[in-house]
């Protein structure tokens, strides 16, 4: 990866972290400030501070490491372990004076926000650019050669989709909803030679979705080249728009997907067969170095699909809709690594993979691939955040739901101990991801 390719990397993150603590952070506030709390520091990163103003009771700042926020209220052992206030009688603006129904609402504060910007994203997505949906039934059902992910699956040449997991869908977009596709028992039902046929989908599938994809368009496209790029090997060797490549070094091609896996995993000159017009060619291509001949293919213009169009009200709605899909899907995929049915080295990313990732959504669909991706980690961080770990806001929401049962509250040195083994756990598992990620590049 090139020095400027990192830095661009970098800063696409660093842009979408910081929209989302800083939201997370601003629901804190609002809440602390609603119930009259006072909030001696608003930081968007970590300290050292290196810039900031103050007004009234709060320090506005920036911190020197951006990896998170954290708002400082009176009164409250939070991240920074201020205890001085403890010895001392408590003051009405502090956290500690107030009501344990007030103090929930602004611990939990943050993870409704990041919900709700979510929402808002996919509200504002909906509203703008509508939805481009692709019809499951297509005239010739789904392209599957031999060597795809698909065939190892179960699926065969022709399958046209009709279900997933015993529910019909018009739409293939809904094939690969985040709510199905992470379910226990995935299965799907094809028509393949006029019978219904029913296809499991083992777990371990998803250890494999992210670098051999899963039911994506291409395996709706054929493999019929609508451009040739000019003095590209494609050209160089007489490739020519609308051809249809049939096979490839003497295997059969019946997808975009087969041909371009094909030209991947190439070691040399191919051997190609061409239908073009009622005339089969042979014609011989060396790909380049990056395993790419020149040519553009899978345009959705060939499919049966269809532009839904979204008033204001209905965009809400299917923003919610969105929301609540990408909610399951993330929970799903916690309950798969947690019970040990899919691979938490595949599966489970630190910084260094989110920043690769964000990065890919945003060169492959723009400013809409990264709104997107930004609605998902924001879902993400909401539950990262509400889980019952001291030092999270979860573990906070624990220690006063044992408050307002027992009407007690929980010592504040035991919080404070608590708080430290919370940090611990969190900082080990940064450490894993961290390296997990640093494996996963080579």
């Amino acid at each position: 990866m090139e020095f400027i390719d990192i830095l661009r990397t970098i800063g696409i993150f660093m842009g979408a972290l910081m929209i989302l603590v800083f939201i997370h952070e601003l629901g804190h506030f609002l809440a602390a400030k609603l119930f009259g709390m006072r909030v001696e520091r608003f930081s968007v990163g970590f300290p050292p501070r290196v810039w900031g103003f103050k007004k009234g009771d709060t320090d506005y700042c920036i911190g020197a490491t951006p990896l998170g926020g954290y708002v400082k209220i009176s009164g409250m052992v939070d991240e920074s372990m201020d205890t001085e206030f403890m010895n001392k009688e408590p003051e009405p603006w502090e956290y500690r004076s107030k009501p344990v129904w007030q103090r929930m609402i602004v611990i939990t504060a943050g993870v409704i926000f990041n919900m709700i910007l979510a929402w808002f994203i996919f509200t504002g997505m909906t509203w703008v650019n509508g939805k481009v949906v692709v019809f499951a039934e297509q005239e010739n059902g789904i392209y599957i050669d031999e060597t795809s992910f698909l065939y190892d699956l179960g699926f065969r040449n022709n399958d046209q989709i009709i279900a997933v997991n015993g529910k019909n869908v018009d739409y293939f977009n809904d094939l690969v909803s985040p709510s199905e596709i992470t379910s226990s028992n995935l299965f799907y039902t094809v028509i393949r030679n006029g019978e219904s046929v029913d296809i499991n989908i083992p777990p371990s599938f998803l250890d494999s979705i992210q670098t051999r994809g899963f039911l994506d368009l291409d395996y709706l496209l054929p493999s019929k080249v609508l451009q040739v790029v000019s003095d590209s090997p494609a050209d160089i060797a007489g490739l020519e728009s609308d051809d249809l490549i049939i096979e490839a070094d003497g295997f059969e091609v019946n997808s975009w997907n087969g041909l371009v896996s094909s030209i991947e995993s190439s070691t040399g000159p191919m051997d190609l067969l061409v239908l073009r017009g009622i005339d089969t060619l042979a014609i011989s291509v060396t790909p380049d170095a990056a395993k790419k001949i020149g040519i553009q293919g899978g345009s959705i213009n060939s499919l049966n699909y269809d532009l839904i169009e979204y008033g204001f009200l209905a965009s809400v709605s299917e923003g919610y809709t969105q929301t609540i899909e990408t909610t399951t899907g993330i929970l799903n995929s916690f309950g798969l690594l947690l019970r040990g049915e899919v691979s938490v080295k595949q599966n489970l990313g630190g910084p260094i993979a989110i920043a690769r990732e964000t990065k890919r959504a945003t060169d492959e669909s723009g400013a809409s691939g990264f709104w997107r991706i930004t609605a998902f980690l924001s879902i993400t961080l909401a539950i990262m955040n509400i889980l019952p770990i001291p030092a999270l806001d979860g573990g906070h929401l624990v220690f006063l739901i044992y408050e307002g049962i027992v009407r007690k509250e929980p010592s504040e040195k035991f919080k404070i101990v608590a708080q430290n083994i919370g940090f611990i756990l969190l900082l080990t598992l940064m450490v894993f991801v961290i390296f997990n990620d640093i494996m996963k590049l080579f």
